[in-house]
């Protein structure tokens, strides 16, 4: 039966990887869970599909799953990253593990979004059970040197802190509405939307013009004590001197001059409470590392534990990269008499060589143009 043309196609969002495409994401995958290795971080993989009920705690992303019915009628869903599952897993399988836990991964994720990959390859790094602000420097210390160790130049973090907004809102008694509006237009970095909330929120002028601000200010070190005069509220000093600490670690890690402060960053999962951070590469308008603290989501689990962590979306990098011809085989064996082309390839085989077998009859000139054509290096005829 011959396929409609949909059956030629894939789904919005979804695309093939050729070999060459292929190789260079492996390529750039080992490289990065090798320096994690390095750094204590263990592997773990979740499955696929999860209940709903898993992730479901973080309502603004609902409608940016992939839903389905199991024969029981439940809910599932693709996963759409992997901190939310790997809470789960520690919070059952790994439940007597000593912490802190290092934990990292590399999988696939799914997310119904309008942009232009909805399944896109991500690694990353969990550590779990340290509230301090050294385990933040961790691991954008080694989110920056991942991104160094590809051969990237001219890369850029951006570090903010979730409490300085939150102090804000609480100072003014911001209702949650409001709020989450704010937050979702912020997050966005939507300017537009940002002065049009802002403009009718109803909140005190000073507070509406330090929300306008807050997308533009960024900068050093420096930044910090003019942020200290905005306020008496007790989160936003703490979100403030938390920071400071955590830009001076990174300064002992080497990596500070990386990293910019930029108290506009607010992360677009719900569950992100302290730092934040993003990172960027030029000609890619979107952050293809983003990470931060997330104190409260392992409580949703029954064992409240602090966390800290981050994401390369590896697939938005390939573009960045350039295909490789793709290798061909060690050796192109062929002959008249299949059963001895056959015990010689498997004998080559044994010896680690990468063969190809030709499957018919070829002639000496057939085989050396096949070979050339698949960048085969050698060519044995067996009579």
């Amino acid at each position: 039966m011959l396929r409609t043309n949909l059956g030629l196609r894939i789904p919005k969002g979804m695309r093939d990887l050729l070999p060459e495409e292929i190789a260079v994401q492996e390529g750039l995958e080992k490289k990065i869970l090798a320096l994690f290795r390095q750094w204590s971080y263990e592997k773990v993989l979740t499955p696929t599909l999860e209940y709903s009920a898993c992730v479901q705690p973080d309502i603004e992303q609902d409608d940016l799953l992939y839903k389905f019915f199991d024969r029981e009628g439940r809910i599932l869903t693709l996963r759409p990253e992997l901190t939310i599952p790997i809470a789960r897993l520690v919070s059952t399988r790994m439940r007597g593990g000593e912490f802190p836990l290092r934990l990292c991964y590399g999988a696939d994720v799914y997310r119904n979004t309008t942009v232009r990959h909805r399944e896109f390859r991500q690694v990353g790094v969990e550590l779990v059970g340290s509230d301090q602000e050294l385990a933040d420097a961790e691991v954008i210390a080694l989110a920056v040197e991942a991104i160094a160790g590809l051969g990237l130049e001219n890369y850029q973090f951006n570090l903010g802190h979730m409490g300085i907004f939150s102090g804000l809102m609480l100072e003014a008694g911001v209702n949650e509405g409001i709020q989450a509006k704010l937050e979702e237009v912020l997050a966005r970095k939507d300017m537009v939307g940002v002065e049009s909330c802002v403009r009718q929120s109803g909140l005190p002028e000073r507070v509406q013009e330090l929300l306008l601000r807050l997308p533009h200010f960024h900068g050093g070190e420096e930044i910090l004590d003019e942020v200290l005069g905005w306020s008496e509220q007790p989160a936003i000093r703490e979100a403030v001197e938390r920071l400071r600490k955590i830009y001076q670690y990174l300064e002992d890690f080497g990596v500070r001059e990386k990293v910019s402060l930029d108290l506009g960053i607010l992360r677009g999962f719900s569950y992100y409470t302290g730092a934040v951070f993003e990172g960027y590469v030029p000609g890619m308008g979107f952050p293809i590392v983003e990470g931060g603290r997330y104190d409260a989501l392992y409580a949703d689990f029954g064992i409240p534990q602090p966390a800290t962590g981050f994401a390369i979306h590896l697939g938005n990098l390939l573009e960045q990269f350039p295909l490789p011809a793709v290798q061909g085989a060690d050796v192109l064996v062929y002959g008249s008499d299949a059963k001895q082309v056959i015990r010689q390839s498997q004998a080559l085989r044994a010896q680690g060589k990468r063969i190809e077998m030709a499957l018919g009859t070829l002639g000496n000139d057939e085989a050396q143009k096949i070979a050339m054509n698949k960048n085969i290096a050698q060519v044995l005829c067996i009579d």
